[in-house]
């Protein structure tokens, strides 16, 4: 079942087609923003009682490589309506620690 969540929506409504290949009619599949990827990250690592390493480990990282192609308003206002603000802002200081 499709989930209908406003953030589900937009994040989906984001997602752009990559080709698998260079050449001409190459099979092409959807990619995820990172700051979509973020907040999935994090909404698993909020699940998963925040133990997960690799969860946190994965935002820190695109946050880190990512920093200056983010978009941080949309970044934190899917945060904030999913309640991830805290660790949205936790993991931004130690990618910028980085």
């Amino acid at each position: 079942p499709q989930r209908q969540r406003a953030f589900d929506r937009a994040a989906f409504e984001r997602h752009t087609a990559r080709p698998l290949a260079t050449e001409p009619g190459a099979r092409s599949f959807e990619l995820s923003s990172a700051e979509d990827m973020v907040l999935h990250k994090l909404e698993w690592f909020r699940l998963g009682s925040e133990i997960s390493e690799r969860q946190w480990r994965d935002v820190v990282g695109v946050l880190t490589i990512q920093r200056d192609a983010l978009d941080l308003g949309y970044l934190r206002r899917w945060a904030r309506d999913l309640g991830l603000s805290d660790l949205l802002e936790r993991a931004f200081i130690e990618a910028r620690d980085r």
